[in-house]
């Protein structure tokens, strides 16, 4: 089914924002339940962010790798419903970060004694589809909790090498702990695709985040070295960002290995065929974060502090998209186009006619040529009020100055601060463009400490969550009838 084919309205949600009795959410029975609620409302696409297994500061954008998912993500009640798990034995409290590996190591366990032979089969058959990734992500976690949780640039130099030989040796050592590294990563897939399937099956399709770039530490560099611009001891020889712009006075300096372009170009780009074909299994929809660096990307020496000292470099982005096409035909991709953006970036999504994004809170500066004002916006385009990366609308319009307020009242056409958000919900749904986006935070009405992420900061985020509570009375009757006004069932 083709989710950008007509005007349609979609919600911004993560899983770890989900309620739940965890200390995030999960794809339990709030993820079902979040379905039939985005249904009554007439909503047909969930956004998400990227699902894959985290760091230590659970930034979803820097993963552990571009294929796998999060086992914190994992619904304990569905290993509790298949008897896998009697969390009720477990003798660690909830909130004790040992406490979910104890749960999935029983649920391995019992998988192993108790799995009627269909199970076992399809087990074996998901480890079989996936060997080209899932082997390798196993042995790079079973290796990573063995030195401590250490980047593989610090392991020994044998396994930092990928010696075949030490490889060898402990993939026969820790044989079952890697079984069970394939095991949650069969739970994770095979729950996440029965809430695709419900989804699907409600008319709601999934809205999926791809990062252009992948964490430095991950079991992606680490076993695909060759496609990464890194010296002979596995470090960066030169670090991806983007300049000074309206969320850094110093630009971001993100750190992630750039890409060894040249090498990708000459390999028919076979890494990013098996990444994609991965997305397309997990959503319908796929955003690519930082479209940008298709065309050019920023490239900081990997000694900067910052990313002032960056420079632009063209990218092979036409050859790889074309690529993508010869080889999945037309994909259903987002390009998040936003930051500075050049005429070469604009002609490389308008040949491919992929839809770009339109942000309302960057709208307002007082300029009637801003490309955020809804009048400048174009039909193949996705419009927000703001993303994981802003304020709620209400925090954001809170913290203005009132001649900011007064902008944006003038353009509205009346005085909006005591009904915010609704009125910037109100022109998002409106707008031309085919795809309107609206974050959880402002269909709820929330402000100020209530966002997800704050960019150039390392604490405090992608903790938001919403509870049921929240939900007023009346709201997805509302939607639905604000849906229906604009065109987007």
């Amino acid at each position: 089914m083709d989710y950008l084919d007509r005007r349609r309205t979609g919600i911004l949600l993560h899983p770890t924002s989900l309620p739940g009795r965890a200390d995030h959410g999960d794809l339990g029975h709030s993820a079902y339940r979040f379905i039939e609620f985005l249904t009554r409302c007439g909503i047909s696409l969930w956004q998400l962010l990227p699902l894959g297994p985290t760091h230590e500061d659970n930034s979803p954008y820097q993963c552990l790798s571009v294929h796998a998912g999060d086992p914190a993500l994992i619904s304990l009640e569905w290993l509790e419903d298949r008897n896998w798990l009697d969390i009720n034995k477990i003798r660690l409290k909830a909130n004790d970060p040992a406490f979910r590996q104890q749960c999935l190591f029983m649920a391995w366990r019992n998988f192993k004694q108790y799995a009627e032979a269909l199970e076992m089969q399809q087990f074996e058959v998901f480890c079989q589809q996936q060997a080209n990734w899932l082997d390798d992500y196993a042995l790079y976690m079973a290796i990573r909790q063995k030195q401590h949780n250490k980047g593989w640039t610090d392991w020994p130099t044998a396994l930092r090498d990928r010696e075949p030989e030490s490889l060898s040796r402990l993939r026969s050592q820790l044989a079952d702990k890697l079984n069970q590294i394939r095991f949650e990563q069969y739970v994770f897939f095979t729950q996440w695709l029965e809430i695709k399937h419900y989804a699907n099956q409600h008319g709601i399709g999934l809205f999926g985040d791809m990062p252009i770039f992948v964490a430095h530490d991950s079991a992606d560099v680490w076993a695909n070295r060759e496609n990464f611009l890194l010296d002979e001891t596995g470090q960066p020889r030169v670090v991806a960002g983007v300049p000074p712009d309206y969320f850094s006075e110093t630009g971001q300096r993100w750190g992630n290995p750039h890409y060894n372009w040249q090498y990708m170009q000459e390999h028919d780009f076979d890494w990013w065929h098996l990444r994609m074909q991965t997305q397309l299994q997990l959503f319908d929809v796929i955003r690519v974060d930082h479209f940008r660096g298709f065309e050019a990307y920023w490239e900081i020496p990997a000694e900067a502090e910052t990313a002032i000292d960056g420079r632009w470099v063209k990218a092979p982005g036409e050859a790889l998209l074309n690529s993508l096409h010869d080889h999945f035909g037309n994909l259903p991709l987002v390009a998040e186009d936003l930051g500075i953006i050049t005429e070469e970036v604009e002609a490389l999504r308008r040949q491919f006619k992929l839809p770009g994004m339109k942000i309302l809170q960057f709208a307002f500066d007082g300029n009637a040529d801003n490309v955020y004002l809804p009048h400048n916006h174009e039909t193949n385009c996705v419009v927000y009020t703001g993303t994981h990366d802003n304020d709620t609308t209400l925090g954001w319009y809170q913290a203005l100055n009132t001649e900011q307020q007064q902008i944006i009242d003038d353009y509205l056409g009346y005085a909006a601060g005591n009904t915010m958000p609704w009125p910037l919900n109100r022109t998002t749904l409106a707008s031309v463009a085919r795809l309107a986006v609206l974050p959880m935070q402002d269909i709820l009405g929330l402000g100020e400490g209530q966002r997800m992420n704050t960019p150039g900061t390392t604490e405090g985020n992608w903790q938001w969550r919403f509870q049921w509570e929240q939900i007023p009375e009346g709201l997805e009757e509302k939607l639905m009838e604000m849906v229906g006004i604009y065109g987007r069932k």
